[in-house]
């Protein structure tokens, strides 16, 4: 049976995330999933492309962000931290994204692409390692969700209703990729050349996006019932 084999969480949209072993579904997604971004007075979220919410600003993928009893801490290179909220972590990222920004809770500009979860089977991920010979960690992907499958993409075949713990989620599409999935981050130190070869193999598409139907809880371990 199809389980949930690991849950990943990202605070801050495009900084390294956090490792969950159960995590609150609400109708957005996961609890505090992209609840807050690094924006620039043009309102435009910092990230890995140019788009019309976003602007490519690749120091951003330096940092990290986990939920603490604080609230949503930020760390950096050499460890260096501090909590959302705090006036010198704006500071301190307007100087290390060369520019005058600020982390900001999600209001007029979505956080989310296309979907609320984004998850991938482990036999997508071992075919894209074995076949197009890349570094297929799933943190390249920034999914929320690993489960254990035996066959290649099938969560692409997934329709209508999927139960995970007991959250109801709907499927809502495949994940067209950027060149964010080539880039070191979220832990992954080196590069790759993956978005190249899912161009001349997949039409750049890898992984899936879920949305909500009944917002519950999900845990490692839990089935998947399609």
């Amino acid at each position: 049976m199809t389980s949930v084999v690991s849950i990943r969480r990202y605070p801050v949209k495009s900084m390294g995330g956090e490792s969950l072993a159960s995590v609150e579904v609400d109708a957005r997604g996961l609890v505090g999933d992209r609840a807050y971004a690094v924006r620039d007075h043009d309102s435009r979220l910092a990230s890995g492309k140019n788009t019309k919410r976003m602007v490519r600003r690749d120091g951003i993928f330096a940092f990290r962000a986990a939920t603490q009893a604080e609230g949503v801490v930020v760390t950096g290179p050499g460890g260096r931290h501090a909590v959302v909220g705090a006036p010198h972590l704006d500071a301190w990222l307007s100087d290390a994204l060369a520019a005058d920004v600020a982390v900001a809770p999600e209001t007029d500009v979505p956080h989310f692409d296309d979907g609320a979860i984004s998850l991938i089977g482990t036999a997508t991920l071992a075919w894209c390692e074995r076949e197009l010979g890349v570094d297929a960690d799933a943190r390249r992907l920034r999914a929320n969700l690993v489960v254990e499958t035996t066959e290649p993409f099938e969560e692409e075949g997934w329709e209508g209703e999927v139960r995970i713990g007991s959250a109801v989620l709907r499927t809502a599409g495949r994940i067209e990729r950027c060149r964010t999935i080539d880039l070191a981050q979220d832990g992954v130190d080196t590069t790759t050349k993956w978005l190249k070869a899912l161009g001349a193999e997949r039409d750049l598409r890898v992984a899936v996006y879920l949305d909500v139907v009944t917002p519950g809880q999900i845990a490692v371990g839990d089935p998947v019932l399609t």
